[in-house]
């Protein structure tokens, strides 16, 4: 474990040069920071009960029939090799946990971001464990995860620096024409966190269903997140961050983001990030897609904004030891190699206080 913390710290420092920085607050407070990132399976090393988590399980549990007839039920020759095969042991897990940390922690001089909207978290125990492991310089809070009913018992979440305010929420996303295929959605969770000025913020994370699925859940999953959106307080600054699952393709055949986005956010790319190719790659089309989005809301009539985003800070945050491939792509994670970090590169904004 001790030479895994070390090659951390090593790493961190290499990064030290090209941390993503963001703009001076425009009104005396300083700027907040936004992350999204999907991590990709970051599991503990426990069996969760009724969970699919077999592949993350240390390999002398697998040696049995039961373990073997599972795993080969995988549609995908790749999942059920990992499924057989790797061993997600302690070492292992410490090896993920400290690549989403140098990945995170890149962004504002070592600091990460304040706020971080995460999907494919397993459970509030292997989060807790970054938080207070390779990330306690971060100096989050508690995190924030509420349990979902996803078959892999993969979650969205957050950490943040700033102060959370009342009870976080886990808002379900009815799919009634698609009830076989809701055990691979995630709910929308909602948080508030208490800005700077006093003021507060709402955040969503989110996880979309997945490109293979109908196009017509990831357009209801759209139409539930602006429902929440409308239902709070006249006012309030807010934000949704994670995984939309919106190919390129699909956005630009369906208009996805200016049907369903637009009316009512802005795309926090676009202010910033403009010659950026996306945050995930696709081999077998050789294209790139904008999966991971932070939206910010659009006042709407009559509302005077008090909060925008910083002119020109979306970035990608993709400059951390391993994150991109010898090709220019994210990186993802493999065994027994403990190479790689995620199949996502993180996108960050900056928001600051209006004058």
């Amino acid at each position: 474990m001790n030479a895994v913390r070390g090659i951390f710290i090593a790493a961190l420092i290499l990064t030290g040069c090209a941390q993503p920085t963001v703009p001076d607050g425009d009104a005396g407070y300083a700027p907040v920071t936004i992350m999204t990132f999907n991590v990709e399976n970051l599991f503990d090393t426990r069996d969760d009960p009724g969970k699919d988590d077999s592949t993350y399980l240390p390999l002398k549990t697998k040696q049995n029939d039961v373990h073997r007839a599972r795993c080969n039920e995988l549609p995908v020759e790749r999942w059920r090799d990992q499924c057989l095969n790797y061993d997600w042991n302690n070492v292992a897990l410490e090896i993920k946990l400290s690549a989403v940390a140098r990945a995170i922690l890149q962004a504002n001089e070592g600091r990460g971001p304040d706020i971080v909207a995460l999907q494919e978290v397993e459970n509030i125990n292997v989060l807790e464990q970054l938080r207070n492991g390779f990330l306690s310089t971060a100096r989050y809070n508690k995190a924030v995860l509420v349990e979902g009913d996803d078959a892999r018992g993969i979650d969205v979440a957050f950490l943040s620096r700033l102060p959370l305010v009342g009870e976080p929420v886990l808002h379900p996303v009815a799919h009634p024409d698609f009830d076989d295929r809701l055990k691979d959605t995630r709910g929308i969770l909602e948080a508030t966190f208490r800005l700077p000025d006093g003021s507060l913020l709402t955040g969503y994370a989110v996880h979309f269903p997945a490109p293979f699925h109908p196009r017509a859940m990831r357009e209801q999953a759209y139409r539930r997140l602006h429902e929440l959106r409308d239902s709070l307080p006249p006012g309030r600054p807010a934000f949704a961050a994670g995984d939309f699952n919106t190919t390129a393709a699909e956005n630009t055949q369906f208009k996805m983001f200016t049907r369903l986005v637009l009316p009512s956010w802005e795309l926090a790319h676009r202010n910033g990030c403009g010659g950026c190719p996306g945050t995930y790659y696709y081999p077998p089309n050789d294209s790139w897609s904008f999966l991971d989005l932070i939206l910010w809301s659009r006042p709407q009539r009559g509302e005077k904004a008090t909060w925008r985003i910083a002119p020109g800070s979306a970035q990608l945050v993709n400059k951390a030891p391993g994150q991109t491939s010898p090709a220019g792509t994210p990186q993802r994670f493999e065994l027994p190699a403990g190479t790689g970090i995620s199949d996502h590169w993180p996108l960050m904004v900056a928001i600051e206080k209006r004058r």
